[in-house]
C-alpha cells in the first residue's frame, strides 16, 4: 500500500477533510508532529505522499523554531526529486521557501470564509472545484511566487493563494480541508488574532456552520482529482 505522511506543526491543524480522499486513493495514512522524536531524522523522500499542514509560526522565525531549517531542506530535496507533495497554509509557505522564494508578513490578516480568484491555469487545474466556493482563510503571511511555479489562485487580499509545479507539487495558502472538523472550536479561542483581522469568533462560527460543508466537499473533490493526476496514478 502507498504511504501518505501528514506533517503537523500543531495538533489542531491536521489533514481534516483531506484525509478521506487520501485514504480513498489507496494510501495508508500516517502523521508526524514536529516535536516527535523522529521528526529530525525524517526521510523526506520515503513517503509516497507528504502533506505539510498549517501552524501559527512564520517560516522566517528560524531563530525561535530551529527545526524550520531542516523542514525546508527536506522539502527542497523532495521537490527536486519530483515526489508528490502538498502544502497547506504554513505548508505552502514552507514549500515557497524550499523553492528559494521569500516568505514575509502580509499587509493584513486574512481570516474567514471567502472565495478564491482562479487564474486561467487554476480553472484548468483541480482547483476548478473551488470556483465560486467560499473557503476558509486564516493567515497573515505571504510569499513571492517561486521561480518556475504556475500561479493557480489569489484572493481579494492576497495575490498568491495557490501554485503548482508540474503535477506533483501543490501549494495551497487557504484551508479547503476545514469546515467540518471539531478542532475549529480551538481555532476560535485565538480571540486576539481574530479581532485583529477585523472579525469575531461568533461570526466565524456562524460562517463555519453555514459554509463549511460546501468548502470541504469542494476541497475533497480537488484533492481527489489532484491525486488522480499524479504520474504514479496513471
Amino acid at each position: 500500500m502507498k504511504r501518505a505522511l501528514i506533517v503537523r506543526h500543531t495538533p489542531v491543524e491536521g489533514a481534516a477533510g483531506y484525509r478521506r480522499p487520501i485514504e480513498d486513493a489507496g494510501y495508508d495514512f500516517h502523521r508526524i508532529d514536529i516535536f516527535d522524536p523522529g521528526f529530525r531524522t525524517l526521510d523526506w523522500l520515503a513517503p509516497d505522499l507528504i502533506v505539510v499542514m498549517g501552524g501559527p509560526m512564520g517560516v522566517y522565525e528560524r531563530a525561535v523554531h530551529p527545526w524550520i531549517d531542516g523542514e525546508v531542506a527536506g522539502l527542497a530535496a523532495r521537490i527536486a526529486a519530483g515526489r508528490p507533495t502538498v502544502g497547506v497554509c504554513l505548508g505552502s509557505q514552507m514549500i515557497a521557501a524550499a523553492l528559494g522564494a521569500p516568505v514575509y508578513p502580509g499587509p493584513v490578516k486574512e481570516v474567514g470564509f471567502a472565495p478564491l480568484r482562479l487564474t486561467a491555469a487554476g480553472s484548468a487545474s483541480p482547483l476548478r472545484h473551488l470556483s465560486g466556493v467560499d473557503v476558509l482563510h486564516w493567515h497573515g503571511d505571504t510569499f513571492d511566487l517561486p521561480q518556475g511555479a504556475e500561479l493557480l489562485a489569489g484572493s481579494d487580499l492576497y495575490a498568491h493563494q495557490g501554485f503548482r509545479i508540474g503535477d506533483s507539487l501543490l501549494a495551497l495558502q487557504f484551508h479547503a480541508e476545514m469546515g467540518e472538523d471539531p478542532r475549529f472550536a480551538e481555532w476560535l479561542e485565538d480571540v486576539d488574532y481574530i479581532v485583529d483581522a477585523g472579525t469575531n469568533p461568533d461570526a466565524l462560527d456562524a460562517a463555519h456552520a453555514r459554509l463549511g460543508g460546501a468548502a470541504v466537499a469542494a476541497g475533497r473533490a480537488m484533492i481527489t482529482e489532484w491525486l488522480g493526476r499524479l504520474p504514479s496514478s496513471r
